[in-house]
This record gives C-alpha cells, structure tokens and sequence, in this order.
C-alpha cells in the first residue's frame, strides 16, 4: 500500500515538472480598446489556450485612452472567468507623435482618417446599440475620461500600481530567456523598458508584433498611403527604438495578412452557442471586423496557421515628413545599415484552419 502510494506521488510529482516545464510564458501588452474588439479578443484567445501562463497583461493608449482599456481589460476579465490575471497600467502618451503634431501634418500631407484615441469615440448602451453613430457627434474623450458607466459594466477588479514598464523588465529577469512579449498594439512600453533597461530585449524569448503595413490589397484608404498602419503610426520614435532592439527572435503579422482574416456574423453565433462566460462576451459584444490581433496571437500559439512568410529588415520613418510613421522594409543586402533588424513577415495562412482555432479558443469555458 505504502508503495503504491509512494509511485502515485511520484508520478503526480513528474507529471507537474513536465507541465510546467512545457508551459510558455507570455506578457500581453495591448491598446485594449473594449468591449470586446480585436484587441480584447486576441487576449482572450491567449488566456484561454492550454499550457500558457499569461503573466500579466500591460496596457498601451492606442485605439482608446489607457485608463479607459485597462477598465475595458479588468471588466473583460471578470467577465470571462479570469479574474486571477493581473492588469499593469502603462503608457499615457507617446513619446513623442501627439494630436497637434498629426494637425500640422494633416495641414501638410491630407487626411488620418483612424487616429485611435485622438478620435470621436461610439457611444454604446449597454444592450451593445450604438446612440450616436461612428465616430461621429464630437464625442471626444480626453486621456483621462473614463465613461460611467461602461457598456458592459464597471469593474470590481483594480489595476496593479506597478506601471508596465517595470512588469516587464522585472518578468525577463525572473524567467530570462522565456518569455514572450506579444505587442498588439503601439510600442510605447516596450521603448520605455528598453530605455530603462538595455538588457530588456535581449533577456525575452521573442517578440511577437501585429503592426507594420508593406502593401496590403485591399478596398480601402490604403489605397494611396499603404505604408501607414495604426499601431506604427501611433508612436513611430517607440516603434523606431523597438524594432532595432537585440531580440533574439522579431516576428510581425501585417495588416497585409491581418486583411485576409475577417470575424463573421455567422462565427460569433457560433461561438455564443458555447454559452461559456467567454462565448457570452463575445455574443453580446464582438462585431463584425478583421482578425488584426487575433492573427498575431493564433499564429504564437500554433505558427503551423502560417503557410508562408519571408525575412525582410523593418524599420519605422521617423522624419516627421510626408512619410512619418510609415513602415519601412528591405530585403536583405539593400538594407542601409544603420541598426536594422531581420524580421519574420508572415505572408500567407490557413484560413480555415485559423476561424477554427478563434472559435475554440473564444467558446472554452476559463481554465
């Protein structure tokens, strides 16, 4: 009996070294824009997929104010049965791009349609209606208004008092070399750790990127400014510090593949069919929309969505011109050499494979 028992813990014993032992670590840094949306949605697929510690979630202003995401993130949390996860504030600002710069640069070079946080925000009920239509009615919401109520309900859970920046430095001293930064928005935080500390970039695993625009085909206002996309564009000087950092691995989804992706009416009833506290936040508050982040975050957690990709050095321009913000590749052998780092660019991808996995992922019920 004794033996027996004995061979039980032992095999209970080995069994949890080998978990932990498979288990990949992940920060999730997000513009949080909610409820629901891209941005949430793709952490929501992280948190949910098995054999993943999330190790907290830093927040990033970008298509909304910070504080405003990180109400989003927390509501979104509890809402979804992760209430375990922890909520790092980070970047208010850029570093440098603000809202005067980008009206000096409209006077100059034309129209930024999508400016995030710097345009007229929906107002949403809580039944998920939108009351004052998109973008539209002067609704603007300054860096530090937070609506109240949200749509979907204020949070109970707090925010940590650690700012983001010093999560992150912290996380890759206490697991270097294992742990994955997943960028799905503006690099604000990442250039702000990597300016606190030098030794960031190279004490991660890798780096995970939704952002950058090269030459998506697609019927929209990219048609003339193909190399401006969101997140990039945001910050350009965060993206510039980012991108020339000693990674051990870079790798960005595109909105030239991110466009190929597209959330349906028909995959958010299916996933609402699941009737899990995630299938319910997604019935009631996804919409229609490309797969931006959500592309990033599946190909991490099963790179075999991806059937092609190619090598190019990525850089972001940071003349404050006609061009600033736009996204800047070579091939390798023409690139200027000037701190330019090789990047893995996706190209091509198992769709179906990949609606799949984003309705599995968003159906589970919470680990």
């Amino acid at each position: 009996m004794k033996r027996t028992i004995f061979c039980l813990l032992v095999t209970a014993a080995l069994t949890s070294i080998c978990t932990q032992a498979q288990t990949r670590k992940v920060i999730l840094d997000q513009d949080a824009r909610g409820p629901a949306t891209t941005d949430q949605q793709s952490m929501l697929m992280v948190l949910q997929s098995p054999e993943i510690e999330t190790l907290g979630i830093t927040v990033v202003s970008g298509d909304q104010w910070r504080d405003e995401e990180v109400a989003h993130t927390l509501r979104m949390l509890e809402l979804t049965g992760h209430p375990g996860i922890k909520v790092y504030p980070g970047a208010v600002f850029p570093l440098i791009n603000n809202k005067e710069e980008i009206q000096r640069w409209e006077k100059l070079y034309g129209v930024v349609s999508y400016q995030g946080a710097w345009n007229e925000h929906k107002i949403r009920s809580s039944s998920g209606a939108t009351l004052t239509g998109a973008w539209n009615s002067g609704v603007y919401r300054g860096p530090f208004e937070v609506p109240n109520p949200l749509p979907e309900g204020n949070p109970a859970l707090k925010p940590e008092t650690e700012d983001a920046a010093h999560f992150l430095i912290r996380m890759v001293h206490q697991y270097p070399h294992e742990v994955t930064i997943y960028a799905g928005g503006p690099l604000t935080n990442l250039a702000q750790a990597i300016s606190l500390d030098p030794k960031f970039p190279e004490l991660a695993q890798e780096l995970v990127v939704m952002g950058g625009s090269i030459a998506p085909v697609l019927p929209m206002n990219w048609a003339q400014t193909n190399r401006r996309e969101f997140n990039f564009w945001w910050d350009p000087e965060a993206g510039h510090i980012v991108l020339r950092a000693p990674w051990p691995k870079i790798t960005v989804t595109t909105v030239d593949i991110s466009v190929k992706t597209r959330l349906t009416q028909a995959m958010i009833d299916e996933i609402a069919k699941a009737g899990t506290p995630a299938a319910k936040y997604i019935g009631r508050w996804a919409d229609e929309e490309y797969l931006w982040d959500e592309l990033a975050a599946a190909a991490w957690l099963d790179p075999s969505i991806i059937t092609k990709e190619e090598s190019l050095y990525m850089d972001i321009d940071i003349s404050h011109t006609a061009g600033y913000g736009n996204t800047l590749v070579w091939v390798p052998g023409n690139q200027p050499g000037l701190g330019e780092r090789l990047v893995h660019v996706q190209t091509e991808l198992d769709l179906e494979k990949f609606n799949k996995m984003v309705i599995n992922l968003l159906s589970r019920a919470p680990r």
